[in-house]
């Protein structure tokens, strides 16, 4: 099959190297791609926002099945365009990516079918909001119910805290804009979170491993959240039992949910959960595979990932033999611009990709550009080093050895990635 990826992140390119070993994969094209998938195929210009003109795309370039990386395109429609061409796209419908467009639907949906989340109201009258907190008070939640680019939910630990989310949100200044025009107040739920993965084909799933990442920049998670500092796979904090109780009260209770509603929903659901005292509840939905969470559940997923996202879109998943375990384990860790999340510098020459690699560590191109031979440095989280090995441990020790060999200006990266995990694997 031509394959076609849609993206240009460390996801989309951990995606692509995962499928360019399929043998069903013959040819593959990534829109708008990044350096790092350039090695792997024919990288095209295209507005990820715009569905007809990825649409437009996938027909000039005759092919046969597109994986849609974020989730901008997911949410403004691409799947539904594509499915009007006749043309084929893994990736949940417009209607059913509002579980991660909107978490006032999404909040909704949990509400209706009874899956577990933190107690929770939804707001666009700023007044009202303000009243709420009055008898509400910190430590809680306050979230944009659309889209912000993994930054539209705020930890309050102060009333202060809560009073400046969400008149920040709700009033003048509207920082989120139209994402944050509804905002949703939840309940602060103590625990440990954890991310888990369902390929889905609307009525049937199959699970991908489990991970968690660390968001904040600093170690001991300390300073600003970002888009994620590093990540492992599986997380030893998910065993087996709580693994069939997730399947058993949230994805299932979801997908036959969203089946009532009439919004089947396919592609990959994940489920970022927090692991409660009372069980584990939702924390969000996401339409899409995690970043950077995707880069180290493909590479442990024992199979072809291609032939599962085939037999997903095709609804084909009740007699899809799906392996019964992860391989091994691994970790990333991510290489960012100094600065980040913060106002960074770009074009900063890097060297030592080549190095990193020839230990067996797979770098992954998140923000980067190349010029005249060159690599350089293009954005806040420019690179993702992983390691795979038979345990946390030596994936980890792969991954911080390749990131020893990759240099460029101001360039860091956390030093206790992984350790939660390898604590939990000596208890």
């Amino acid at each position: 099959m031509n394959i076609l990826v849609v993206g240009s992140g460390g996801r989309e390119n951990a995606i692509a190297l995962a499928v360019k070993k399929s043998p069903l994969c013959t040819n593959l094209v990534s829109a708008p791609g990044n350096p790092g998938m350039a090695s792997l195929g024919k990288c095209v210009p295209v507005d990820v926002a715009d569905p007809k003109a990825i649409a437009d795309l996938a027909e000039k370039e005759k092919i046969d099945f597109t994986i849609v990386g974020p989730e901008i395109p997911l949410v403004a429609g691409v799947v539904d365009e594509f499915r009007r061409r006749g043309l084929r796209a893994f990736g949940p419908e417009k209607a059913a990516a509002a579980l991660e467009g909107s978490k006032a639907f999404s909040k909704a949906i949990m509400r209706k079918y009874g899956i577990p989340t933190a107690a929770y109201e939804t707001f666009t009258d700023l007044n009202k909001a303000l009243e709420f907190l009055k008898v509400h008070p910190a430590p809680i939640v306050v979230k944009a119910s659309g889209l912000a680019a993994g930054k539209g939910a705020v930890v309050c630990l102060t009333d202060a805290e809560a009073v400046s989310a969400v008149e920040e949100m709700l009033g003048a200044k509207a920082v989120f804009g139209e994402s944050g025009k509804t905002i949703v107040i939840e309940e602060f739920m103590e625990g440990e979170e954890a991310s888990l993965f369902a390929v889905c084909d609307g009525k049937n799933y199959v699970m991908l491993s489990s991970a968690q990442d660390h968001k904040r920049v600093f170690d001991f998670d300390k300073g600003p959240n970002t888009g994620g500092m590093g990540a492992y796979s599986p997380a030893p904090i998910v065993t087996r039992e709580l693994l069939k109780e997730v399947e058993k009260a949230i994805v299932e209770p979801t997908i036959e949910g969203m089946l009532k509603e009439g919004i089947p929903y396919t592609g990959v659901l994940y489920v970022g959960i927090m692991v409660t005292k009372n069980g584990p509840k939702v924390v969000e939905y996401n339409c899409r595979l995690g970043d950077p969470e995707c880069q180290v559940v493909l590479p442990v997923y024992d199979g072809d990932v291609l032939a599962l996202f085939d037999a997903a879109e095709k609804g084909e998943l009740a007699s899809f033999s799906a392996p019964k375990s992860p391989k091994g384990s691994a970790a990333i860790v991510v290489m960012a611009s100094a600065g980040y999340p913060g106002h960074y510098e770009k074009g900063k020459v890097i060297t030592g990709v080549e190095n990193a690699e020839s230990i067996g560590a797979a770098v992954i191109h998140a923000g980067t550009k190349s010029e005249n031979g060159k690599l350089f440095s293009a954005g806040g989280r420019v690179l993702g080093v992983v390691g795979t090995g038979d345990d946390l441990k030596n994936a980890l020790d792969k991954a911080y050895a390749g990131c020893e060999r990759i240099h460029f200006e101001g360039a860091f990266y956390r030093k206790d990635i992984g350790q939660k995990g390898l604590a939990r694997c000596k208890k």
